[in-house]
């Protein structure tokens, strides 16, 4: 069952996480009609400006709590106090390739932080009703595969001599190359492939599995990559369409990496606020998780070529034949679930999504606009970036803003 009506009114609603770049969006969907709680520990990563960032939350109308989630004393006082009736979880340490680097930093926070929260609401005298994990597409490892025929397939770990090769594709036990296909929660497994989102995963077992008999509902949106204004500039780790989009803005090449042909789902932070709000008042919480995602697979090599058009940037794009430990070929999601279980679907078109991703980049860095270009053409078509083979990369490690994995 779903219910229509996504509209969240008259409820205290419990934010961790809530300075981020999509926890912001919540702020500000719901907290002209809820009373609205943020706690975050405004991380210098993410937010270099820590004023800005509490300014911009008490502008939306919500409070903030300076806290890390792993304060077990000052969780207790906000649910003593706040008494929540939803908590949205979007507190994370975030990253494919940082994860690999930051191991004990990640599943410290994604880890011992949930479950540090979810003590927290057991120990509520006034527990909430709904419980809403930001989880990732993370938790699939490679998305779901077929064999040529169409038949669903086992796919075999991507090695790093293979990738030191510059053999970038997947394969099946019997050797053959496999297919990617959209993937839900309803027919494939997960199977993580990096630190990152082996800790996400984790997160979906303490929230579901602490709370199994509570009488609290839970929810876990299995996101796939989410873009948008707002998306930090200042992180190197932030997603790769904003590196791409600063990069193309300030007319820098865009290295792209392995062959080009990496495949990402990306979903408009707009419509993800959306899905979160239709997560918060269904009436009957879905069992299984539910990818948020548009189902349109978009190549890097595309996305690329498709900023630089709108971007009106004369520079090229490169694909370099690098790699970064813990990414995936393939990963779109399977919208249908979304629409069954929570009533939805996308509603941002992609190219302007993009555009719009462009303006605020251009604002932010106070850049003046180009027309947009006619070459290279749009995401669907035209001729590949250049191909220059390069050394792997060996390491996590990125300089800020020069070269982009999939992220």
């Amino acid at each position: 069952m779903r219910q229509d009506d996504d509209r969240l009114e008259g409820r205290r609603v419990l934010i961790v996480g809530g300075a981020g770049f999509i926890g912001s969006g919540l702020v500000r969907a719901f907290a002209t009609a809820n009373e609205v709680v943020v706690l975050d520990n405004l991380h210098p990563q993410v937010h270099p400006d820590r004023a800005a960032a509490r300014q911009r939350i008490e502008a939306a109308g919500a409070r903030l709590v300076t806290a890390d989630i792993r304060d077990e004393a000052a969780l207790a006082r906000l649910f003593g106090r706040f008494r929540p009736q939803i908590v949205f979880h979007l507190a994370a340490e975030t990253g494919t390739g940082q994860s690999h680097a930051a191991l004990g930093r990640h599943v410290d926070v994604n880890v011992v932080g949930t479950a540090r929260l979810i003590e927290a609401v057991r120990r509520a005298e006034t527990q909430p009703d709904r419980v809403i994990l930001a989880s990732s597409r993370a938790v699939y490892g490679q998305g779901a595969m077929v064999d040529r025929a169409g038949r669903p397939a086992l796919a075999l770990p991507r090695r790093r001599a293979m990738l030191e090769r510059g053999c970038f594709d997947v394969f099946g036990p019997d050797g053959r190359k496999l297919y990617g296909r959209p993937t839900s929660a309803r027919d494939r497994l997960p199977d993580p492939v990096s630190i990152y989102g082996s800790t996400k995963l984790m997160q979906e077992h303490l929230v579901t599995q602490g709370l199994w008999g509570s009488g609290i509902d839970t929810v876990i949106l299995r996101l796939h990559n989410v873009y948008g204004p707002g998306q930090s500039l200042a992180n190197p780790y932030t997603g790769v369409l904003a590196r791409f989009a600063r990069l193309a803005v300030q007319e820098r090449p865009i290295e792209i990496f392995e062959d080009g042909r990496i495949v990402r789902d990306f979903v408009h932070v707009d419509d993800v606020v959306r899905a979160f709000g239709r997560a918060a008042a269904c009436r009957q919480a879905p069992l299984l998780p539910i990818d948020i995602g548009t189902g349109r697979a978009v190549t890097l090599s595309a996305l690329a070529r498709t900023l630089l058009r709108l971007s009106g940037s004369r520079r090229p794009c490169r694909v370099s034949g690098a790699f970064q430990p813990g990414d995936v070929r393939h990963a779109v999601a399977d919208p249908a679930p979304a629409l069954r279980f929570l009533g939805w679907s996308p509603e941002i078109e992609f190219e302007a999504g993009l555009a719009d991703v462009l303006r605020w980049v251009r604002d932010t860095l106070s850049i003046s606009s180009r027309p947009a270009s006619k070459s290279p053409r749009s995401a669907e078509g035209g001729a590949p970036c250049p191909t220059r083979r390069s050394s792997p990369l060996a390491t996590a490690t990125l300089p800020p803003f020069a070269a982009a994995g999939s992220s």
